[in-house]
């Protein structure tokens, strides 16, 4: 059974800095589990790692995708497998590190991401209805049917959402339902799962001050550049926060301080909402990084978790 290390937690929070210097310690290679950083041309929003912040540390899942192409958790999971084999059978240590749960959970929890149960006219007409009637008129349909799936996703992930209509349409079960009798944790993996944490004030203060470095380092410029190339708000990866606002501010609907004020909130929200996800998995050990004095600590305190699992 293969061994793999998780680096998860809240964005801004540093974990880009503590698994590189994790990575040097044990032979790592880093596998990005961002559901941004997939994207080509989107590296300042994205809060993407540079070829100087990664001091020789291979990464892999970044810069995969075009803007314009979708990319799902399935096809994550299956390029992220491929990572982990490519990665251990040159005697290396495959560290996943990221903040999107989802993509995180695709690989330690056993999850059936195969596409089953499909109907493409159904999902068109709920594409078409959310077009006309608004994407919170398609999230309200889920919450007669399937509470769970209501709660969790949000109305902005239109396409899981229409997923969860659609199945419960073919098989007349919730998502919940299908995955009921499935042992979750039943995996070709031992996972060494941290989830990194500070104060929420700090944390949010951190989150604040990185928008600000973003926007001084041209994030403005590099939505400009990405609109020019033809990519617009209606393909997901310009959905992201950070894009989406300096979108608006570009089309004229929105102030610049406005978009900034918006930025810096869904990010303070999309902080809660991640740390809301990870404490569902009681198999990862938080690592409070108020605690100690430095990354290092935080670095030796993790390695000497490892060795006690």
């Amino acid at each position: 059974m293969k061994d793999i290390l998780i680096i998860a937690g809240p964005t801004a929070v540093g974990k880009t800095d503590i698994s590189i210097k994790l990575a040097k310690k044990i032979n790592g290679e880093i596998i990005s589990a961002d559901s941004m950083q997939i994207y080509k041309h989107m590296d300042i929003g994205s809060a993407k790692v540079s070829k100087e912040e990664m001091k020789g540390v291979k990464h892999h899942l970044i810069d995969i995708v075009e803007p314009s192409e979708d990319f799902s958790v399935a096809s994550f999971k299956e390029k992220a497998q491929n990572a982990i084999d490519d990665i251990t059978s040159r005697k290396k240590y495959p560290i996943i590190v990221g903040g999107t749960g989802l993509y995180i959970n695709s690989l330690i929890c056993n999850y059936d991401f195969t596409g089953a149960y499909k109907d493409e006219k159904y999902r068109e007409h709920l594409q078409s209805i959310a077009q006309d009637k608004g994407k919170e008129y398609i999230h309200e349909k889920l919450k007669d049917i399937d509470i769970d799936s209501y709660r969790k996703l949000y109305p902005n992930d239109l396409k899981r959402v229409i997923r969860a209509l659609e199945v419960y349409k073919i098989t007349g079960k919730t998502i919940s339902e299908l995955n009921s009798n499935v042992d979750l944790y039943d995996i070709p993996y031992n996972i060494h799962y941290f989830i990194l944490n500070m104060n929420r004030e700090k944390l949010y203060e951190r989150i604040n001050l990185r928008v600000d470095i973003m926007i001084k380092n041209g994030l403005v410029d590099e939505v400009i550049k990405l609109r020019d190339m033809g990519y617009n708000s209606n393909m997901q990866s310009m959905k992201g926060i950070g894009y989406k606002e300096i979108l608006s501010y570009l089309e004229g609907y929105i102030s610049f301080d406005e978009a900034i004020d918006l930025i810096k909130k869904g990010s303070r929200h999309y902080a809660k909402r991640q740390l809301t996800w990870f404490r569902k998995d009681k198999r990862a050990i938080w690592i409070d990084k108020d605690r100690y004095k430095n990354d290092d600590d935080i670095v030796f305190k993790i390695l000497s978790s490892m060795e006690e699992i």
